[in-house]
């Protein structure tokens, strides 16, 4: 088999900053930066300097970025960055490319979380799957025909945006419904019912019916054999699993229920595998045909 080139993937959130080197299918070295918070555009840049500087090497053929963000993927362009207010409108590609000089390519972190599942995780046998990340908000990656989906404004599977009862899916669907609906985090609940906590367990049973009903909206849309969930609020799967099927299977459609395959990512660093595969995607393409 052909090597496969040395990538870096750099996973850009509001608070971190998380950067690896990716060689073939493997991790071989990351690094951690703190973003600060309320940085200008310069002083985040510089975190992502920090992270990249080290593990860059002449060896090094690209660098892929997942951001908390829409993206113009020509253009190399991030707007709005999620819990980084200064980022309005930044040519993260072209300050990258003017630095570095490699061929430099962006996506939104659940883009990137799709097609890392694609490459290096519980994907890889399937040909159209969700990627369905749960944390802080709710949002999907879509690969269909083995290629990632973005839409025209690189704004596909921003499901949790639809409306849904007096709010929207992501109101009920993610992390905010804990805090929203009662005051208290997914983490500490999940702590909670760790330790058989009545209540706790019934908010994440609550929680598993709305995360059905935004999985039944999908499935209208998309009908994919396979999701994948992903982010913080996953971990919390066995706690809300059944809840979650009983919406499922109220589906109009009863075939659509009984071919879906919902799984959790096995994978800790699908966020910066994902980002490096941006990078390795054509060259994986060409090894795989």
């Amino acid at each position: 088999m052909k090597k496969q080139q040395k990538v870096i993937g750099v996973d850009l959130g509001g608070t971190k900053v998380l950067a690896g080197t990716v060689d073939s299918d493997q991790l071989i070295e990351t690094r951690l930066q703190l973003v600060p918070k309320g940085g200008s555009v310069d002083m985040v840049m510089d975190a992502l300097y920090r992270v990249i500087d080290p593990i860059f090497g002449e060896d090094t053929s690209g660098i892929g970025i997942g951001v908390p963000s829409v993206v113009d993927v020509e253009k190399g362009i991030v707007y709005d960055v999620q819990n980084i207010p200064s980022w309005e409108s930044v040519p993260l590609g072209d300050l990258l490319k003017s630095r570095y000089g490699v061929p430099v390519h962006i996506n939104n972190d659940a883009n990137c979380f799709a097609l890392g599942e694609r490459y290096f995780g519980q994907g890889k046998k399937f040909s159209d799957f969700i990627g369905l990340i749960i944390g802080t908000g709710i949002a999907a990656g879509i690969v269909i025909d083995n290629k990632l989906y973005n839409g025209h404004n690189c704004g596909a599977g921003e499901f949790g945006m639809i409306p849904y009862l007096q709010h929207n899916y992501e109101y009920y669907s993610s992390g905010q419904f804990f805090q929203n609906e009662y005051g208290i985090s997914a983490k500490e609940t999940t702590m909670k019912a760790n330790k058989g906590d009545t209540v706790s367990l019934d908010i994440l049973a609550e929680f598993g019916r709305h995360l059905g009903n935004a999985i039944v909206a999908i499935l209208y849309a998309l009908d994919p054999p396979l999701i994948i969930l992903g982010g913080s609020v996953s971990q919390a799967h066995p706690y809300f699993q059944r809840s979650m099927w009983e919406q499922i299977r109220k589906i109009a459609y009863r075939s659509i229920p009984e071919n879906l395959s919902i799984l959790c990512s096995n994978q800790p660093d699908i966020a910066v595998l994902g980002a490096a595969a941006l990078c390795l995607q054509t060259s994986l393409e060409s090894i795989e045909t």
